[in-house]
């Protein structure tokens, strides 16, 4: 799938670890993706998480919806998943696989990197890579292993360094401090709880979508 910055736009993040008990993650990504996201990735982390056949068989599940709506499935640190099951894209983290390892593996796909500071992204290599999540900008508890917040100022000096390169905000955002990351010119926002732990997810993606239209 051809990348293109807009679909950073409203990019939701979920795994089953995400979901509160009376949901599905089925059910939460199909209204997420009614609501407009523009891309997703599936995230499964935690004690709890799913894996082998399971998380394979639900990565499937959750790929076929969003190729319904025509949006990027995109899989978290799993190399391995995203190519058997052949997902528009990777996001690896800076401990996780370095890109040069599986870049050939996804000449035609979406390659995201985290980048935290200014010093993760002098040692980044970005040849190869679409686009960068920054982050956290706000404290999150939806990753227990986040890094102190750098806040949406973090996002203003990347861009005066890397220009126009593709580059999402991530961590602790919501419906109150969504302004400030677009203030700070990113192309979009990462979410997780705030959108699947929503109780009216289509308020709430048309809330984000105002100021990333």
């Amino acid at each position: 799938m051809e990348f293109k910055a807009s679909q950073l736009k409203i990019y939701f993040i979920c795994g089953t670890q995400d979901i509160p008990e009376q949901k599905s993650i089925k059910t939460v990504l199909t209204q997420a993706l009614e609501a407009g996201i523009t891309m997703f990735q599936f995230r499964e982390k935690g004690e709890n998480a799913l894996k082998d056949n399971e998380k394979e068989k639900l990565a499937k599940e959750l790929q076929s919806l969003c190729q319904s709506y025509h949006v990027p499935f995109i899989v978290n640190d799993d190399v391995s998943l995203a190519k058997k099951i052949n997902a528009d894209g990777i996001h690896v983290g800076q401990d996780d696989e370095d890109v040069k390892a599986f870049a050939n593996d996804f000449q035609d796909k979406i390659i995201g990197l985290s980048v935290g500071n200014i010093s993760e992204y002098e040692t980044s290599d970005l040849t190869n890579v679409d686009y960068i999540g920054v982050g956290p900008m706000f404290n999150t508890p939806s990753k227990s292993d986040a890094s102190e917040p750098v806040g949406p100022e973090m996002i203003k000096q990347l861009r005066r360094r890397i220009g126009a390169f593709p580059m999402v905000a991530i961590g602790g955002i919501t419906e109150e401090n969504v302004k400030s990351i677009a203030d700070a010119n990113a192309d979009g926002i990462s979410i997780i709880s705030a959108i699947s732990r929503s109780q009216n997810i289509d308020n709430t993606v048309n809330e984000f979508k105002k100021y990333f239209n």
